[in-house]
């Protein structure tokens, strides 16, 4: 047996519980890991909650989690990775857990921490797709909603090195943050399209929402165009003729290892605000649904 935070009914973070499970055995190409690291996202949080009831609904007990981060200590048949091997990615069937399944695993750097590890695959898939979906160029201004979140944060980074004006916006405390990223910082809250048009008179020629702050309208009526926005966060995108980008799979495979070769290098910096043990998943879940953290939270199992 081995240990694992379950939940059995939609609600408060005080729904998740430490239980005792069955190591999960790994399938064709998969392998299962011992998990050093896994991280908490906004998702998890919106699953826990029911609000994703209606769009991905949970057959109970569930485990929840997306990404981690650990060695390899069995592996499927035709599984891209050896017993011992140090990797990361998307898990199957949850990553709030001591052992978890990897489909795709990737080699983790050695220089890259366990915590940045995991805490990468997700957030920085979501960024490098949506750059992708949106084909902003060099030399064009790219608004990004909720800067200095888990995928702002990366979806900046990633834009100011491919030689584009990003305008990201944040809280108040966060602004310097965003700034420091390379990325023209306005604070959100009423009037921030004439904070936006002032802080880019050249106009705006994308908008990536990665708030879900209701942004939705004014970021269509700054670029002109429905096409030129993306959320990740408003699940009312159709009502403003907006896409809604989801989907974890890397398009060819190269997303995660090349996030993974910049956070190694030092070129990708991915904030670490806390670490909990595992059997602290509900403090996690209340402090980000408090928005106390300024980063990533991650579980050490």
């Amino acid at each position: 047996m081995s240990k694992a935070i379950t939940f059995s009914e939609y609600g408060a973070p005080e729904v998740l519980r430490l239980t005792e499970v069955d190591p999960p055995e790994p399938g064709p190409g998969q392998v299962r890991i011992k998990v050093r690291a896994a991280s908490v996202n906004p998702l998890d949080i919106k699953i826990r909650s029911g609000l994703m009831a209606r769009m991905a609904p949970v057959d109970f007990p569930a485990v929840l989690g997306l990404d981690a981060a650990g060695v390899v200590d069995a592996v499927g048949e035709g599984a891209d990775a050896a017993v011992g091997d140090e990797v990361l990615g998307g898990t199957v069937g949850g990553s709030y857990r001591e052992y978890a399944l990897l489909e795709r695993p990737v080699a983790k750097p050695d220089s890259l921490s366990w915590e940045v590890a995991a805490s990468l695959v997700s957030v920085g898939r979501a960024a490098m797709r949506v750059l992708g979906e949106l084909g902003v160029q060099p030399g064009q201004t790219l608004l990004i909603h909720g800067a200095a979140g888990s995928v702002g944060v990366i979806a900046v980074q990633l834009a100011v090195a491919r030689g584009t004006t990003v305008v990201g916006t944040a809280g108040a405390k966060d602004l310097e943050r965003v700034t420091a990223l390379g990325a023209t910082a306005v604070r959100y809250g009423d009037g921030w399209p004439e904070r936006v048009r002032a802080a880019a008179p050249q106009g705006v020629d994308a908008v990536f929402d990665a708030s879900g702050a209701g942004v939705l309208d004014d970021s269509v009526a700054l670029t002109g165009d429905a096409g030129k926005v993306v959320t990740i966060a408003d699940l009312a995108a159709a009502q403003h003729g907006v896409r809604f980008s989801a989907g974890t799979a890397d398009r060819g495979g190269e997303a995660l290892p090349e996030l993974a070769r910049l956070a190694a290098t030092g070129a990708l910096t991915v904030p670490i605000w806390r670490t909990y043990p595992l059997s602290d998943a509900a403090r996690a879940h209340a402090d980000l649904e408090a928005h106390r953290n300024q980063g990533k939270a991650v579980l050490l199992p």
